[in-house]
């Protein structure tokens, strides 16, 4: 039997001087225009947590620093079924750059049960940034498992708030309804009146070859190859 190579031990500090050696004003400025401190290529910063593998204690660290870059390494090299709802209450109010919140919600909180027992209590919340988390987990389980969810009351809230709600908040509640029509047949005709009427993400600018969010051409695609 193969003996598994331990991950190489480092310290915050070393991590951190790791980042700060791969910077990259060009990537910055980049990325500062979609709300991102990240001055790292993401590549780059993957290889990094792809060395280091799983060290949870070490991840704790290096988010209680608050730096961006170390952030989005400590959920790579995270346990995501070790943190507690407390934790991940903490850390969900904290992420307020885009891509630390986006990728805490698909790394982290899609894969530990304590953020199911809080999914509602989120997507109700008068924080904008955590109402998209709970809406985000809630179109991942539209996706993978939906015998939990009424779909006809998340249509009705949709239909009632998704048009004017606030940007990252209206995103989340748009590829939620997208889901519940690629997935979900008997609710597809309503989801895809619903964004027909709605106009949501219509106009997005949309690069050649790629899905448009825009619900109804969103869900017409991919059922389109199912």
């Amino acid at each position: 039997m193969a003996t598994r190579t331990p991950p190489p031990k480092v310290t915050v500090s070393e991590v951190l001087a790791e980042l700060a050696a791969l910077e990259d004003p060009k990537a910055r400025a980049v990325n500062e225009r979609h709300g991102n401190d990240i001055g790292v290529n993401l590549s780059k910063l993957r290889a990094i947590a792809k060395r280091l593998k799983t060290q949870h204690d070490c991840a704790t660290e290096l988010w209680d620093t608050g730096d961006t870059q170390a952030q989005l390494v400590a959920i790579l090299i995270s346990s995501p079924k070790k943190y507690t709802a407390e934790q991940l209450e903490t850390m969900l109010r904290a992420a307020r750059v885009p891509k630390v919140h986006d990728w805490l919600v698909s790394y982290i909180l899609k894969k530990n049960p304590e953020a199911e027992n809080r999914r509602i209590q989120w997507m109700t919340d008068p924080d904008e940034v955590v109402a998209s988390a709970g809406w985000a987990l809630t179109s991942h389980a539209v996706a993978k498992n939906a015998s939990h969810l009424k779909l006809d009351q998340l249509l009705d809230t949709i239909e009632i708030k998704m048009q004017h709600a606030p940007a990252q908040l209206q995103w989340a509640m748009n590829e939620c309804l997208a889901n519940i029509g690629i997935h979900h047949p008997e609710q597809r005709n309503r989801a895809l009146d619903i964004g027909e009427r709605l106009e949501v993400l219509k106009d997005y600018p949309t690069p050649p070859n790629c899905t448009s969010p825009f619900a109804p051409a969103w869900i017409n695609e991919m059922v389109s190859r199912q």
